[in-house]
This record gives structure tokens, sequence and C-alpha cells, in this order.
């Protein structure tokens, strides 16, 4: 009995081998084939996939986002008649035609509740500590002839900085008044309207003749 079961078990087994390797397909007999060689011809430039490794994934990525950085509008100013002519010049050289423009504008006057003049660093830190006490802001000086002294807003009539002087004064500030920090000015503004990732690399050219005025969005 246990020699017939020997002779069955080396049968089975040998059947099966002959299935496995498609010996008996002849008869009918034999596995489904898992292999697909019509998927190769399918592929698209198999050479040139390649594996990424996490540098150079973050690396893709940046450049993705930079790539899909939108142009945008930038404009700075205003530049007097002396100003303009200088940036024109350079505007010309270093920039393609069409990319920027040089336009009339007039700056209006500006007010400023003001107060100040402080004798020295010290007195101005300390009024400037009262103030944050009664929760009140105040702003940088753009006319060097103010300081040393604070601004508690500007406007563009000198009708609107006395009206914001009598609510100051009802918050308890005691010393300020209105002044004029700056006239109206005409000039020329700076209107770059789509600056792209090419044009970007070539504003660098720009800044010395700009006067200090920095590129901002257009508004």
């Amino acid at each position: 009995m246990f020699r017939f079961l020997v002779l069955a078990l080396v049968l089975v087994n040998s059947v099966y081998f002959a299935w496995s390797q498609g010996l008996l397909q002849t008869f009918g007999f034999a596995p489904v084939q898992q292999t697909e060689p019509q998927r190769m011809g399918q592929q698209i430039k198999p050479d040139a996939l390649r594996v990424l490794t996490a540098q150079d994934l973050r690396l893709t990525e940046t450049a993705a986002r930079v790539a899909a950085r939108p142009a945008e509008c930038l404009q700075a100013g205003v530049f007097d008649e002396a100003q303009g002519a200088v940036l024109r010049r350079t505007l010309e050289s270093a920039l393609p035609a069409g990319s920027w423009t040089l336009d009339a504008v007039v700056e209006p006057a500006r007010w400023i509740v003001y107060m100040g003049k402080y004798t020295n660093a010290e007195a101005l830190a300390k009024k400037r500590s009262e103030l944050a006490s009664l929760n009140l802001k105040f702003e940088p000086l753009t006319n060097p002839e103010l300081g040393l002294g604070l601004s508690l807003g500007g406007f563009e009539t000198q009708a609107a900085a006395n009206a914001a002087l009598d609510a100051f004064s009802r918050r308890g500030v005691r010393t300020a008044r209105v002044v004029q920090e700056r006239a109206e000015v005409g000039g020329v503004m700076l209107r770059l309207p789509a600056v792209d990732d090419t044009l970007r690399t070539r504003l660098d050219a720009l800044t010395p003749v700009l006067a200090g005025k920095a590129l901002s969005p257009c508004q």
C-alpha cells in the first residue's frame, strides 16, 4: 500500500511539472501565459526613465513653481524731470521696447498730523511710548526736514488732516498739529506691465537710476 502511494505521488508531481513547463500543450493542457510581449512595443522612450532621489524631486518641484510664476505688473515713482531723463536712457538700453512706459502723473500734496520736533532721540522714544500707551500708531516721516518727529497719519487734504487732529485731541493728544509734509509734485511714473522671469533678470540694471524708489505691484 505504501509503495502505491509513493508511485502515485511521483506520478502526480511528474504530471504537474510537465503541465507547468507547457509539455502537455499538444494535449490542450497548459498554464495561462502571464507575459504580454506586445506591451513592450507600446512603451514610449523607456530609456528616458530614471529614478529620482529626494533631492532631485525637490529641485524639480522648485523649478516647476518658478516656471509657473505668472507675469506681474510693477511700478515705481514719482520721478522728477531730471530723474526721469536718466531713467529713460537706462530703460532704452536695458529693457526691450514695449516692456515699459514712463507716464506723466501728478502726486497730490500730503498733509500729516505731526508731533515734534524733539530735542533728541531720548525725547522721541519717550513720546513713542506715550502714544503706545494710548493705543495710537505712528508712521515714519518721508520729509527729513521734519525729523526728529512723528506722524500720526497722512492725508490728501488739509481739511481731512484737521478732522483727524480733532479726533486725536479727544483721545488725549495735546501737542500735535497739522503740517504739510509734501507739496503737490508733477513727474513721471515707471510702469512695467508684464514682468516675466526673463524680464526679472534685467531689473537689477535699473537699481542705480531708481533714486531709491522701490518697484512695487501696480495699483
